[in-house]
């Protein structure tokens, strides 16, 4: 049986209002949720015992034989859907940790569509939806993997439309930002809903709320804003999710080049991509 690969894009907050804190522990978002055509990548194929490998330049701050979401996914897969085939699982691990653009939960939802191609189970198969829930509040979006409003954790979805190909640069200063901590720092002032209209509207009228505490948390991402705010071309710019990794899309491939020249300059990560779907 031939491995199956399956590409796990880099997660988008185009916006993101926090609304309140809920009785159980959660906050109420609003998310625009969107993905780049590039990201980690993972491999499945069935093995004689189970394998999990991890490579890639971020491969070094995991550890393949803790904890990880994606063990953790193949596990859940295996229960509800009764295979009991090991596998081996490959990680390339393209994008930082930690950094708010959902690469642990876009790694499990990409091992779900994995290992549901290999057993034949259909990709929008209502249970995977239910696995991915369990599993983080933003694997159900990254298990859509296209452009959503997302209300409730993140995790209730309305698909809408997208701007695909446009331009993205994603670009990090190299530091993690605990999420639980940007959430706990977060004012729990509601600054209202997500407006209407076409999704870049949409996007330029809303706001990153857990912004101001990533900034007090990681005082890096302000220069990476204060680059991003001024590049030619840009059409918005922000941070995406908790930090540290901050967005800017452009008209153009010719301005991203530019304001992705000038972000290594400074020694950041930066991805050169578009959006997708």
């Amino acid at each position: 049986m031939s491995p199956i690969i399956e590409t796990a894009p880099a997660k988008i907050n185009l916006a993101l209002h926090v609304r309140h804190r809920r009785a159980d522990g959660y906050h109420e978002l609003e998310t625009l949720f969107a993905f780049a055509e590039d990201g980690d990548r993972i491999t499945v194929v069935v093995s004689d015992a189970p394998v999990f490998t991890i490579t890639g330049p971020f491969a070094a701050e995991l550890d393949a034989g803790g904890d990880n979401l994606v063990t953790r996914a193949a596990a859940a897969f295996g229960r509800h859907f009764g295979i009991a085939a090991h596998h081996t699982i490959a990680l390339h691990k393209a994008l930082p940790i930690a950094s708010g653009i959902g690469g642990g939960s876009a790694d499990a939802a990409a091992t779900l569509r994995a290992l549901a191609r290999l057993h034949g189970i259909a990709p929008d198969h209502p249970d995977l939806f239910g696995i991915a829930a369990g599993l983080g509040a933003d694997v159900p979006a990254c298990l859509l993997g296209r452009t959503a409003l997302g209300r409730g954790k993140g995790d209730a979805l309305e698909a809408i439309g997208g701007m695909p190909g446009r331009p993205l640069l994603l670009v990090n200063p190299g530091v993690g930002v605990s999420t639980a901590a940007v959430f706990a720092c977060w004012d729990g002032v509601d600054r209202g809903a997500i407006a209407e209209g076409d999704l870049l509207t949409r996007a330029v009228a809303g706001r990153n709320d857990l912004e101001a505490s990533a900034r007090a948390l990681a005082p890096a991402i302000d220069a990476v804003l204060a680059l991003l705010a001024v590049a030619p071309g840009a059409v918005l710019s922000r941070m995406s999710g908790s930090g540290a990794t901050c967005f800017a899309l452009f008209d153009d491939v010719a301005a991203r080049r530019e304001a992705a020249l000038a972000a290594a300059a400074q020694g950041w990560w930066v991805l050169e991509t578009r959006l997708g779907a």
